[in-house]
């Protein structure tokens, strides 16, 4: 995900008007929309569990133990009273996300918690989330074991944006069968132009490098909308996309390997 290719891309302010954080901020205290919220909620959590995973094992929490705490940060988080605390002025679910974190860490570093994990709530099953398909996206060593939890967390978050958009991508070269294309472009869909070997694309596609060229420009076009979208589902107004985007940018340029 570089700035430069991504974060110049300007919709129209009210193309993603309805997404599932704006459904949570627009049902905060409203009873006869909360199961709608909660379950736009719920698929939110599903969604960005690894960074929430990666900053509790980095607070030094072994890896069942974080498995643990994850799963009762998310119990609380759908049972709790995120949706009050949520502020449709101040609405990115990333910030609201982490904050809540460190307050949970925090408070179960100082009692005991009495229920057994999970309680009565049936989230994810681990086994469902480390069967996911592992990162495409490098990270350094230095980052994964100096940086604060802090930074791991949104530099895990910022991995997850990107992979959900160019799992999106994939799915939908796929099902045009053009895998092949996407499978030979899409390690460039970031790199400046004058990195990228359209001769060698073209030699193993069997095209003319004009149209490796054509292909890239689309496939890009297509990754910008299907990444701002995956940015738009966790901000609370569309004018905030374009500063998330760089902010995500930021962190996967620091983190990179």
């Amino acid at each position: 995900m570089n700035p430069t290719t991504v974060a110049d891309v300007h919709d129209k302010p009210d193309r993603f008007a309805t997404t599932r954080w704006s459904v949570v901020l627009a049902s905060a205290g409203s009873q006869g929309e909360e199961q709608k919220a909660r379950e736009a909620l719920n698929q939110l959590c599903e969604s960005y569990w690894r960074p929430v995973f990666a900053f509790i094992c980095r607070h030094g929490h072994s890896t069942s133990d974080a498995q643990d705490l994850a799963q009762d940060f998310f119990v609380m988080v759908l049972e709790g009273n995120l949706l009050k605390l949520a502020d449709p002025h101040r609405g990115r679910f990333r910030a609201l996300l982490l904050k809540s974190l460190q307050n949970f860490l925090r408070e179960s570093a100082r009692t005991s918690r009495a229920r057994k994990h999970g309680g009565n709530v049936r989230f994810i099953s681990w086994d469902d989330w480390m069967a996911a398909a592992p990162s495409r996206l490098s990270i350094s060593p230095i980052a994964l074991e100096s940086w604060s939890p802090e930074r791991l967390f949104d530099l895990r978050w910022a991995a997850t944006v990107t992979e959900h958009a160019l799992r999106r991508l994939r799915e939908e070269c796929e099902a045009k069968g053009r895998l092949r294309v996407f499978d030979a472009l899409s390690s460039c869909l970031g790199a400046e132009r004058t990195d990228v070997s359209y001769s060698n694309i073209a030699a193993t596609l069997g095209i003319e490098e004009t149209t490796v060229k054509k292909l890239l420009h689309r496939l890009r076009q297509r990754y910008r909308d299907l990444l701002r979208g995956e940015v738009a589902e966790t901000v609370a107004d569309p004018s905030e996309i374009d500063d998330e985007i760089r902010h995500l940018c930021a962190a996967l340029a620091a983190g990179g390997a």
